[in-house]
This record gives structure tokens, sequence and C-alpha cells, in this order.
């Protein structure tokens, strides 16, 4: 039948018979429709329509060309994993235990679970379900009597005052005279007072601070729709991210704002705000607030300038990198820093204030963040290992290279499957306990 089909010129599948050939087009007859199968059909679409209809809107996605590494999207671990993690979601009391282990090997972004597992690993929500409508309450209106408190120009403040003393002094004058006094602002509260409890005083010290912060914002994430461009809703999430950082900055006033905090908050902030959840969605802001300080928490003494030289500081977190590096290959450690004097600041100091937010594209972030967030330990020995597994990932490349190709490779550092590099770094915790 091979041969039949050969002179036919038809392409016939291989291991398949020939389908017998069709008469022309001339000697065939229109088939008449059936009235009954269309009814069928018909009937069976009305009744799917409500079922699709309550289907939840996909969550909105908005990375940049993600490389292709040759994998499959959804191997049967990763599906056994998802449904794992729905399966603990759904408990009454979840098992964090379980959930840092399981989330730990990354998180779909289409099963839409990553903002409620984030915010269970960063302690935003209890383990128990029936606290969460509670504390979602509380801990968004505490929120928002940040922002009236911080975010209130003065003017608006002054006018306030002024409208409650007028207010009195209607009172006094009915009661008294008759006659109305003169509102004042008091002089401590004036523009040109210099008192440092002043309100205007602390506005104009914060408005370095404010322009910095907005500056910054904008150059959050350039290549994504969802951070920059024109549209109105791209302005309200910078407006959103710029809301955050003052009401950190006015309650952290040891740091206050450091630049680059704004890309730590970006991943947060895009999660939270593309819930499935519309409510969720709605209060991303002030879920974002409260888990950034959580975060933070674990890295704040990284962004303390009087802290670089302390044995908690920056540089030392650095030094612990390059030990790390020596112990588990002492010969790339030693052509590092030795032989070509690549000192590690020169690009771990990045790396690690940063949470490698930096080094690779924004939905590769997302699935290192998944393993960050999920150490018991804390974020900062996770980063670490990660930070060391890159550098021996490229070290057939480092060895071979001098000073200058060195400290380029590493300030941009190339594609690289992130499975792969998490592996590595999981590696290089067994045998650090070993």
């Amino acid at each position: 039948w091979e041969r039949r089909a050969c002179r036919t010129g038809s392409t016939v599948p291989f291991g398949l018979p020939p389908l017998p050939r069709s008469p022309p087009p001339s000697s065939r007859s229109p088939k008449p429709p059936n009235p009954r199968r269309r009814r069928r059909r018909r009937r069976l679409e009305l009744h799917l329509l409500p079922h699709l209809r309550r289907l939840p809107a996909p969550p909105v996605i908005d990375f940049p060309p993600k490389e292709d590494h040759g994998s499959p999207c959804f191997s049967p671990e990763e599906i056994s994993r998802q449904s794992q993690l729905l399966s603990e979601l759904s408990k009454r009391v979840i098992n964090i235990v379980e959930l840092r282990r399981l989330a730990s090997q990354g998180i779909h972004d289409g099963a839409g679970i990553r903002p409620t597992i984030w915010k269970l690993l960063l302690g935003f929500l209890p383990n128990d379900r029936s606290l969460w409508m509670h504390e979602l309450e509380k801990k968004r209106s505490q929120y928002k009597a940040f922002k009236d408190e911080f975010l209130v120009n003065p003017s608006e403040v002054t006018r306030r005052m002024a409208e409650s003393v007028g207010a009195k002094s209607e009172e006094l004058g009915a009661e008294g005279s008759g006659m109305l006094t003169r509102s004042e602002i008091t002089h401590g509260e004036h523009p040109l007072s210099l008192g440092k409890t002043s309100v205007w005083n602390q506005f104009f010290q914060d408005t370095e601070i404010i322009e910095q912060i907005d500056r910054d914002v904008k150059r959050t994430h350039p290549d994504m729709h969802f951070f920059s461009g024109d549209s109105s809703f791209a302005k309200s999430n910078q407006e959103s991210l710029k809301n955050i950082l003052i009401v950190f900055a006015k309650l952290n006033p040891g740091i206050r704002y450091v630049q680059g905090m704004n890309e730590v908050l970006a991943p947060l902030f895009y999660v939270f705000r593309n819930d499935p959840d519309e409510n969720n969605a709605a209060a991303a802001e002030a879920d974002s607030f409260f888990c950034f300080v959580e975060l933070l928490s674990g890295f704040r003494d990284n962004f303390c300038q009087k802290l670089d030289n302390s044995v908690v500081g920056i540089r030392s977190t650095i030094t612990k990198l390059s030990q790390l590096l020596k112990k588990h290959d002492g010969e790339l450690w030693r052509h590092l820093e030795i032989t070509t004097k690549v000192n590690p600041q020169f690009y771990a100091f990045r790396w690690i204030t940063l949470l490698l937010t930096q080094e690779f594209n924004f939905a590769d972030s997302l699935q290192i963040w998944d393993t960050l967030l999920s150490d018991p330990e804390g974020p900062q020995e996770t980063l670490l290992r990660i930070c060391c597994a890159m550098l021996i990932l490229v070290r057939r490349r480092l060895l071979a290279g001098d000073f200058t190709s060195n400290l380029k490779l590493l300030q941009k550092y190339p594609s690289t499957n992130i499975s792969h590099l998490l592996y590595v770094a999981n590696k290089l915790r067994g045998s650090s306990s070993g």
C-alpha cells in the first residue's frame, strides 16, 4: 500500500494505511445538514456557558521574552508539586515547613498561587486560614493610617489646623461677644519656621529623598509596561511604589531610603498586583509594604551605611561569599582574587544588595525568589550560596580570563538555566553541612 500511496502523490503518515481517494467534486452531492445534531450542539454550548463565565480571569503576565533552554514547560514532577502546593494551601492550618519545602523548588505562575505563598513565607499571613480576613483588614487599615500621616502635604496640615482653630473661634464668638477672632497658624507650623518639629521644616528635609525615590521608581524595569510607560496603569503602579518607599523612609529614619530599594520592592508589588483575587490585587500596595519591611529586616544591615565596615555590614557579607567560594573551589578563588585581582566587591555588591534582581530577566528573578523566601534560615544564606554557584557555573571562562574579561563577565552575567543554578546552590548547602 505504500507504493500505491506514492503513485497517487498523497501524503500518508508512516504506519497508517492510505485513505481512499475521494471522487471528483462534480460527482459529489452536498450532504444535507442534520438539524438534530445542530440543536444538540447548541444545547451543549448553552450548558457550558455559565461554567465558562465563572472561571477566574488569568493573571496579568508582562514578562520580557525569556530564553528557551530546551526544558519542557511542565514536567510531571512540576505538575505533581503544584498539585501538592494547592492541596497544602487548601488546609485550614497550613504546614509552613512543608510549604517551604515545596515552594523552594519553584512555583508556576499559571496556578496563580505565588502571591499567597509569598505572603505566608514572609509571615504576612498566619498559617491559620481562619485568621486571614482579620489580619488583612487590620494591616491594610494600618497602612492607610501611615499614608494619612506621612504622605499628606504640609499645606493640607496647616489648612486643617486653620479650620480647627476657626471652628473653635466661631463657637467662642457665638457664646461671647458675637465677634469672630482671626484664626492664625502658629509660628511653629509656618512655612518659614526653622523649628525641628515643624511639618514644613520636615517636608523640606524630605524633599531630596522623595525626589530620589521618584527618579529611581521611573527607572524601574523600563522594558516592562507594568512599571514603565505613559499608560495610566503604569503610572498608578509607579505611584504605589513611590508611596511605599516614602512611608518606609519615614518609619525608618536610621536607614531612610537607599538607592536600589525600588528594585527589591518591584518583584513583591508585581506578584501581589497580579493576584487573581481582585480584592487582593487592589490592596497590593498595602500588602507589598508590610512584606517589603519583613524582607528587608533580614538584609537591613546591608543598607545601613554606618555598618558597612562592621561584622554585620555589606563588606562582611561579601567576605562571607569570598570564603564560601574558597571553601568549595579554591582554584577559582585564587585565580579571581590573587591572580587577576578581581575584588568580589566589584560585582557582588549589586548581586547581594539587589537580591539578584538585575542579573537575570524578571521571570527568572521570581523563580530565584521562590527559593530565597522559602529558606527557614532566612534568605541571606541562600543568597550567598546562589552567588557562589553563579561563579562556579562560569568557572572555565573565569579561569581562562584576565581582570578585564572576568570583570565584564561578572558585571553582566550570561543567561543560564535557573533550575540548574538553584540545583548547584542547593548542593553547596549539602557539602557545607558535611
